[in-house]
């Protein structure tokens, strides 16, 4: 009988599921099919609203019957994914996390617009305070992490994920930035954590 895990990737702050490393990574899960074992691939379009962005995934995660569930995410996705891995006590990836994120975005508050489009975004300062309602203090089980985090990262600090992540898992790369410049090559990692999931 084929067990299926779902992967969820969640994308970063006015990114969308084009992005490279989502782009990258879905492929990447999708050759894992095996008869066996069944992946489902899940990365949505986020909303400007972190509370309707974390109610959408939910009710997808919701509705799964996969046996296993892995959350992924990159810099505000990184955030909502260790809210979501406590929650469901699954595995989690973050990719240059912004931990805290409220802080982090509250000087954006405005209108902008997504990166890939030109598409308005409109970031309310209620949006702040449903980061602070999702806020993780702490994570309670580092062996459900893998954190993958640049030292050149130019808009957070990689002192500050090390640590919220101590005990987990943690590929530390020299140099690279924020998006993760090269992120194929680490690719594998990410990939073999995964796989270890399903078994773990």
């Amino acid at each position: 009988m084929t067990k299926k895990t779902l992967v969820v990737y969640l994308h970063g702050f006015r990114s969308s599921p084009n992005s490279t490393k989502a782009v990258l990574t879905g492929n990447a899960i999708k050759a894992l099919l095996t008869d066996l074992h069944a992946y489902e691939w899940y990365c949505p379009q986020l909303l400007a609203s972190p509370k309707e962005s974390i109610a959408m995934v939910e009710n997808y995660i919701d509705a799964s019957n996969a046996e296993s569930l892995v959350i992924m995410g990159s810099s505000l996705g990184g955030f909502y994914a260790n809210y979501l891995t406590e929650k469901y006590q699954c595995k989690g990836v973050a990719l240059n996390p912004a931990v805290r994120a409220a802080r982090e975005l509250a000087p954006h508050v405005g209108l902008m617009t997504w990166y890939d489009s030109n598409l308005p975004l409109d970031f309310r300062s209620e949006y702040v305070d449903e980061l602070k309602a999702l806020q993780v203090e702490a994570i309670t089980n580092p062996t459900r992490y893998f954190l993958m985090a640049a030292k050149g990262d130019e808009l957070l600090d990689w002192k500050e994920m090390a640590e919220f992540y101590d005990s987990a898992q943690q590929l530390v790369l020299e140099g690279s930035d924020h998006g993760i410049s090269g992120y194929a090559d680490h690719l594998p990692a990410v990939i073999e954590f995964i796989q270890a999931s399903i078994i773990s």
